[in-house]
């Protein structure tokens, strides 16, 4: 197995191991009446980011390595993840994958939110462009970062919608039950 398919291997492992904490701190934010908005977009995000996973190795197949373009894009990547990994320490129990916002409590403005907003997003538009550069996958870059302006464009404004309310004490009616995914 060639080292990048072990990258790409680790990359969606670590993708399984935020999903299984995600899955926690959505029980978490249910106890103390935390509530899902922006769902509609969800499956999307889902499927984009699987889908950069396997077009990563699909694009690989037909590229030839190159040492120094691989060699910094790794080290973007390497920086993403930390950037990421210390967007969901700082935030703890309130990091999600999902929009869960509890009403009334205040904005986190500690680590990397002192200076940005979202800066978990900065995290995933990084490593967007840099994984598939690690070998030299310029459509996938070019694709994942395109759909991914896209959907972002939807997701950070039903977050600062949703997090405005929640500071207000005003969060619109919660989505009916079947709408919620689990």
């Amino acid at each position: 197995m060639s080292p990048y398919v072990l990258l790409i291997l680790a990359v969606a492992a670590e993708r399984l191991a935020e999903l299984a904490l995600s899955r926690r701190n959505l029980a978490w934010a249910r106890t103390r009446g935390g509530r899902e908005y922006g769902f509609g977009h969800y499956p999307f995000m889902v499927v984009l980011h699987i889908g950069l996973l396997v077009a990563c190795l699909v694009e690989a197949a037909h590229r030839r390595f190159v040492p120094a373009l691989g060699a910094s894009m790794l080290v973007v990547v390497v920086l993403a993840q930390v950037l990421r990994w210390w967007c969901i320490t700082i935030l703890g129990p309130r990091w999600n994958t999902r929009i869960i916002v509890i009403a009334r409590l205040p904005l986190v403005k500690a680590g990397p939110y002192r200076w940005m907003r979202h800066p978990n997003y900065v995290a995933v538009v990084a490593e967007g462009i840099a994984l598939p550069l690690v070998h030299t996958g310029w459509i996938t870059a070019a694709c994942f970062t395109v759909a991914n302006a896209l959907l972002l464009r939807v997701r950070i404004a039903s977050e600062n919608a949703a997090l405005a309310h929640a500071l207000a004490g005003t969060l619109p009616p919660a989505p009916p039950p079947a709408a919620v995914a689990p």
